[in-house]
């Protein structure tokens, strides 16, 4: 029987894991908020608070998505495509610069030591990360960069989307998991090298996609 999908199904997901991951791991408000709410709270707060971000950045990764939909057509050409991705690339790289740059301790969100519920640290989290629509523009970079959104194949977009949402948890599981285990050294140093980082490697995987598509684009002209 022929596998039912008209795509690889299996880089969809590695590439929506991965898009989620890169979406998740700045540390932003909400990633400060999830390691200080796993440090004053516990891990499961902290864990719980990064799944209301991740639900928060799948509307947001929708909405690029369906918006991409609609000029996927202009792209069928392989220079259009190819100054798409070029601009994916530049996208990265601003967003990796400004993370490197960025000291995400000075207007962090202080978390209290009043635990509340679960829904409530979930939910705070998704508001706090909603607030942000500047997400869009990494989605936009990494899905052009990818090319990740397929137009008219829904079935297989909904494995990608939820990938996203995957790989985003699976951050915000290995977060606080870390910051959890050395829970006694972590400080605000800590957020940041993190930040600088993370920061480090967005820009040189920028700059990996950037140089590659110009390859590529010289390879074929050529």
């Amino acid at each position: 029987m022929p596998f039912p999908f008209h795509i690889d199904i299996l880089d969809l997901i590695l590439k929506g894991i991965l898009i989620g991951i890169i979406a998740s791991a700045p540390m932003g408000p909400v990633g400060v908020l999830c390691i200080q709410r796993t440090l004053n709270k516990g891990r499961w707060y902290g864990f719980v608070t990064g799944i209301g971000a991740a639900l928060s950045d799948i509307i947001y990764a929708l909405i690029t998505g369906l918006g991409m939909s609609f000029v996927m057509k202009l792209i069928t050409n392989p220079t259009n495509l190819f100054w798409l991705k070029i601009s994916g690339s530049v996208v990265l790289l601003i967003f990796g610069i400004y993370c490197f740059r960025n000291n995400p301790t000075k207007k962090m969100h202080i978390s209290g030591k009043n635990k509340g519920t679960y829904w409530h640290n979930g939910i705070t989290a998704f508001l706090l990360t909603f607030s942000n629509p500047l997400i869009i523009l990494v989605f936009i970079g990494v899905f052009a960069q990818f090319a990740f959104v397929i137009p008219n194949q829904p079935v297989e977009m909904s494995f990608g989307y939820l990938s996203i949402v995957g790989g985003a948890i699976l951050w915000w599981f290995g977060l606080t998991w870390l910051v959890d285990k050395i829970r006694g050294k972590f400080d605000n140093n800590g957020i940041t090298i993190i930040n600088k980082v993370i920061g480090s490697v967005v820009i040189i995987f920028s700059l990996i996609f950037l140089i590659g598509t110009i390859f590529n684009l010289y390879t074929i002209s050529y």
